[in-house]
């Protein structure tokens, strides 16, 4: 009995996560195989929490602070809800039992219409099974699927950081050059790669065969 009372809480509550009037309307529910990528909202904040406060990865992404508080969690969860049109948040959750893992988005870049900047980041206890890639490719497949406009996608990435360069490599990104950018948890500027991923070579691979 208390077996199926937890089925029907966790059923309930995978569907109230994708309720459409939690989702923006130009940041679809994307699915994959083992993932769906939704909008952040008030029940992430303690996993977004728990999974955020760690150097590991507060020190490769450039906007996340450190420590990381549950403050944090829901100021950035309502800023999601306040993001400029075309510029996308996702919560990444396991399809088969709506657990939070960690986030990705997209961002557009200013004067340009025709890129985007992706960004992701993974709690540290789903590091290693392939979770990161199979985001960022559901994400690239609805920019380039949805968004005619973009012709080239941005990422960066540490120079010490060789996980994320996998990934982005796995996802077709040919590396454009060195850079610095500011770290919020480190306090001052780091080295990093840019990468870009073009149209024309995402149409030739957006079949992922092999990829992750």
């Amino acid at each position: 009995m208390q077996r199926d009372l937890h089925r029907e809480s966790q059923s309930r509550l995978s569907r109230e996560r994708l309720r459409p009037d939690l989702q923006r309307r130009d940041c679809p529910v994307l699915l994959s195989q083992r993932l769906v990528l939704r909008a952040p909202h008030e029940d992430d904040i303690d996993a977004i929490a728990h999974l955020a406060n760690n150097d590991k990865i507060a020190t490769m992404v450039s906007r996340m602070p450190h420590p990381y508080t549950t403050d944090d969690a829901a100021k950035f969860v309502e800023r999601t809800k306040e993001g400029a049109i075309g510029n996308c948040v996702y919560a990444i959750t396991k399809a088969e039992n709506g657990e939070f893992i960690g986030c990705c988005g997209i961002e557009n870049t200013p004067d340009d219409e025709s890129v985007v900047e992706i960004g992701y980041w993974l709690g540290e206890p789903y590091w290693g099974k392939g979770y990161t890639t199979e985001a960022a490719q559901v994400l690239i497949d609805m920019v380039f699927r949805t968004r005619n406009e973009v012709d080239h996608i941005d990422a960066r990435c540490r120079v010490v950081n060789p996980r994320s360069r996998r990934v982005l490599h796995k996802c077709g990104f040919q590396f454009q050059g060195p850079g610095m950018v500011r770290s919020l948890a480190i306090g001052g500027s780091v080295a990093v790669e840019w990468y870009r991923l073009e149209r024309r070579n995402w149409m030739s691979l957006k079949s992922w065969g092999g990829q992750r």
